[in-house]
């Protein structure tokens, strides 16, 4: 079986088991899954359950794809994502978001625990992600398949300029404090050196991450306008001999922001139902 009879295969499983058609899919990251209690869920399939879906290993990833109703809108939420450095090739990784565009989403919202390089960002920040910096495999190499979008996808707007300024507007109109950077993708899973840190501080990045932007490369490839919000869950730019990463602390700093973000992601969702479909004509896959 060819990848895209794959993506075919699960959708049309997954059509079969909600009748719902959601705009908006949502992936919640390390320690926000907590999120996804806020939504009315009509419908949780374990990833297990679902056809050419791998399982999600990661600490603070449930592993549940959910169809349910947040901002008084119909979404998709991955209750936890997949990781290259799972041991899963990008494509893996990736697979989910053309399953969401064989579905009919149009807007993606990312979410990610991310260790702080910018000194004026403290635990438990939120941080718009204005733009990022790939430092893994591109999900796109290969084959292109034309249905979904070009060979070279331009990645000038990679995120959603339009939902950037909703979610600004939503933060100010609740006195949510937002943040924004550049978040640096690597594939971990080590955490960073003091001088790695220094090293994407000097590139120009905010805040560094294991994940996030191979689904983002993917989703523009596919035409879906995409927002992405990290939580700083540590102050990598304090590294030195006294300061340590530790991985629970990150999933806990993250649950700690998840009233927060499930505000604005609710208002996001429910204000981005007026915009219009990002893809280019043409590039529209019907399910079936």
């Amino acid at each position: 079986m060819n990848n895209t009879d794959a993506y075919r295969q699960t959708a049309d499983y997954l059509a079969s088991r909600t009748g719902e058609q959601p705009r908006t899919a949502i992936i919640l990251g390390s320690g926000l899954g907590s999120l996804a209690e806020r939504i009315d869920a009509q419908t949780v399939i374990p990833y297990g359950e679902i056809p050419h879906f791998v399982r999600s290993t990661a600490d603070g990833h449930k592993g549940n794809l959910i169809f349910g109703s947040l901002g008084g809108k119909q979404i998709l939420a991955m209750q936890g994502r997949f990781h290259y450095y799972e041991g899963y090739s990008m494509q893996e990784v990736t697979f989910p978001i053309r399953v969401m565009k064989y579905l009919g989403v149009q807007n993606l919202l990312v979410s990610n625990a991310a260790g702080g390089i910018n000194p004026a960002f403290k635990t438990g920040d939120l941080m718009v992600i204005r733009d990022h910096i790939n430092m893994m495999p591109n999900p796109l190499i290969g084959a292109n398949d034309a249905r979904f979008g070009a060979r070279f996808p331009d990645m000038t707007r990679a995120y959603d300029r339009e939902l950037i300024r909703q979610a600004e507007t939503i933060a100010a109109d609740n006195r949510i404090a937002l943040k924004q950077g550049v978040y640096v993708g690597l594939t971990g899973p080590s955490f960073e050196t003091p001088a790695e840190y220094a090293f994407y501080a000097r590139a120009g990045a905010d805040a560094v991450g294991m994940s996030t932007v191979p689904e983002v490369i993917v989703a523009r490839h596919a035409g879906l306008r995409v927002f992405g919000m990290s939580v700083i869950t540590n102050e990598g730019y304090r590294a030195d001999d006294d300061y340590l990463n530790d991985g629970g602390e990150v999933i806990a700093a993250a649950n700690r922001a998840a009233d927060k973000m499930t505000l604005i992601f609710s208002e996001l969702i429910r204000s981005s139902a007026s915009l219009p479909p990002a893809e280019a004509d043409g590039n529209k896959i019907e399910l079936g």
